[in-house]
């Protein structure tokens, strides 16, 4: 009888490893064809020897401009902030044990956004300063939430509350400082504001860069200490989990990768919060979905942007794209959590 059972444990997890490897060589394939078709669509049409050949270093006669300057740019931008927020959104409703605890919803996004606003309209900062800012910005507001969700005991539902308010004021203090904003500095923070990938160029892109493959090693190293936080405080603790220490690291790695690609691209709506969900419904549970959800992140963004520039008539930035798209289940959420008795 004991071995039956831990025969049928073997193969349950054989079949649940079977299927997060080939859901997530699936999401990487996407994730690779979209990246050719951000370098090999736009105005005009470039093959894929073309694009190859560019990237190899050639010159190409119109191709090397179209390719290396503008869609390589932008195609790296999408990559690096949709695995960023997708992982970083996995992190917070994993660790907090809540969908609704995600970057966006409490506050931790705007905290970014706010910082970077300020540089922009009122500082008139260098991208660097921006990028510095909204790391500032995102920490900051990390700390006031916990330090203001801190009562007799810790409360999920608590934290989620006063990011919300903490959300709201924050977003007070953005339409406040673009009221007072000069004239030409507004597009620019309109633009950044509503999550784009507009205007990307190599020289903004190296932090953010660097700071994913610093940071989300990190933050796949601790995905099995993450998966037992969710099980709950006692139990992780009783498993040798140091709850404190692990709590810090993935926080503190997860708002600067964040915080970098929301200096990058703006605060791309929705994206951390429906990579964690899509990526557990596909994958499963019994395994850490950080490297899934990053590539569900980086699927969102590219998939948006590319709606955005050819499926209309007028151009949309990918912002308003993921945002219509995550506006309904944030909806169903909602709905499904008040029927729980979750709300």
């Amino acid at each position: 009888m004991m071995n039956e059972s831990v025969n049928l444990i073997r193969v349950g997890r054989i079949k649940r490893q079977r299927r997060y490897i080939i859901v997530t060589s699936i999401l990487a394939i996407i994730a690779f064809v979209l990246c050719c078709a951000m370098l090999m669509l736009g105005n005009t049409i470039y093959p894929v020897d073309d694009v190859l050949r560019v990237l190899l270093g050639e010159e190409v006669k119109g191709a090397s401009f179209a390719i290396g300057t503008i869609r390589l740019p932008r195609m790296l931008a999408g990559v690096f902030a949709g695995f960023a927020f997708g992982v970083g959104g996995y992190v917070f409703q994993t660790m907090l044990r809540n969908p609704l605890a995600n970057p966006n919803v409490i506050g931790i996004t705007a905290g970014s956004s706010a910082a970077a606003v300020f540089s922009i309209i009122v500082l008139h900062a260098s991208y660097a300063v921006v990028s510095i800012a909204s790391v500032i910005g995102g920490l900051a507001t990390v700390i006031v939430i916990f330090l203001l969700s801190r009562g007799t005991s810790f409360s999920i539902g608590r934290l989620i509350l006063i990011g919300i308010g903490i959300q709201a004021m924050l977003n007070a203090v953005i339409s406040y400082l673009l009221l007072i904003g000069q004239q030409h500095d507004i597009p620019t923070a309109m633009r950044w504001l509503s999550g784009s990938l507009n205007g990307s160029k190599m020289e903004t892109l190296y932090p953010l860069i660097v700071v994913v493959l610093i940071f989300a090693p990190i933050i796949i190293a601790s995905g099995k200490r993450l998966e037992l936080l969710d099980l709950g405080e006692q139990t992780a603790t009783s498993l040798g989990v140091h709850t404190d220490k692990t709590r810090i690291v993935l926080l503190m790695s997860s708002v600067i990768i964040l915080a970098l690609a929301t200096a990058t691209t703006g605060p791309i709506a929705f994206v951390a919060f429906l990579s964690g969900p899509i990526a557990n419904r596909l994958v499963g549970i019994g395994f850490s979905n950080i490297i899934p959800s990053g590539l569900v992140g980086i699927i969102l963004v590219l998939a948006s942007d590319l709606v955005g520039q050819f499926a209309f008539v007028a151009r949309y930035p990918v912002g308003v794209i993921t945002g219509i798209l995550g506006a309904p289940y944030l909806i169903y959420l909602l709905y499904r959590m008040n029927r729980k008795g979750n709300l």
